[in-house]
């Protein structure tokens, strides 16, 4: 098998194909040599230095947060909103670590009907978009009410993300310092890992184009809606990932009516 490419550029096929052959892509060995030495460089970079880390419920961050506490971070937040799909929403408090802040940026149905675009992002551009208002102005908020000195993140090279220099940190405009340990792990790992931990994963990865959709639900719709039959396959699986965002869809055209 070939190495998985950019998120962007790989077929469903070959990230299925992957994770069902991980043990032949990733030795346990090879994996437990890769974690070993992300745990000791987390260590020796937040050491004096108050951290945390942003959990997203994505698979990278999932992998992060059991790594993080491996190296002895135990506080992390989450950025949600008013716009979650409910069952989503359920896991992510069924399953969020131990000492895992929520940070409401508070978007809801009235800040969907003025921002239509926003209900299924086309491109990925949206997407950035929706991630700007809401994980990063947690991040943000969360930073500064903590007095954090770092914010660890699951951002990866293999999916195109900005992560800084060599030593995978930058801060950015609004003072804010992100490090990203996972940076030069390849999709194999982040599968692996997964794997081998048996680790649970949200309802969004668990249908058959489940890997293409990104991390968060809500601006993964661009996947689906580009996917023929989409909804109807995740339906399959869980009918009330469906039924959520129906819900969404027909309240915001009551909304906009009851407006005009």
């Amino acid at each position: 098998m070939k190495p998985l490419a950019k998120k962007q550029t790989t077929t469903n096929d070959m990230w299925l194909d992957a994770a069902k052959n991980v043990e032949s892509l990733v030795s346990r060995e090879e994996l437990d040599l890769a974690t070993r030495l992300t745990v000791d460089e987390i260590k020796k970079t937040v050491k004096g230095k108050k951290a945390a880390y942003a959990w997203s419920a994505g698979k990278d961050s999932i992998v992060l947060a059991d790594i993080c506490e491996k190296a002895g971070i135990t506080n992390s937040m989450i950025g949600m909103c008013n716009l979650e799909y409910p069952c989503f929403q359920k896991w992510v408090y069924e399953n969020k670590p131990a000492n895992c802040e929520i940070v409401n940026t508070g978007q809801d149905m009235e800040w969907l009907a003025k921002h239509q675009d926003m209900l299924f992002p086309q491109n990925s551009t949206k997407a950035a978009r929706w991630f700007a208002i809401v994980q990063h102005a947690a991040q943000r908020k969360y930073f500064k009410n903590q007095n954090l000195d770092i914010l660890v993140l699951g951002r990866r090279k293999a999916d195109g993300n900005y992560v800084g220099g060599a030593d995978s940190i930058y801060t950015d405009g609004k003072g804010i310092t992100r490090y990203s340990p996972l940076a030069s792990w390849k999709h194999e790992y982040i599968l692996a890992y997964i794997h081998y931990n048996n680790l649970p994963l949200p309802p969004i990865y668990d249908w058959k184009n489940g890997y293409v959709c990104g991390t968060h639900p809500w601006p993964a719709r661009q996947w689906t809606q580009s996917i023929e039959n989409g909804w109807q396959e995740i339906y399959e699986i869980d009918k009330s990932i469906v039924e959520d965002a129906a819900k969404h869809i027909d309240s915001a055209k009551r909304f906009m009516e009851g407006i005009k």
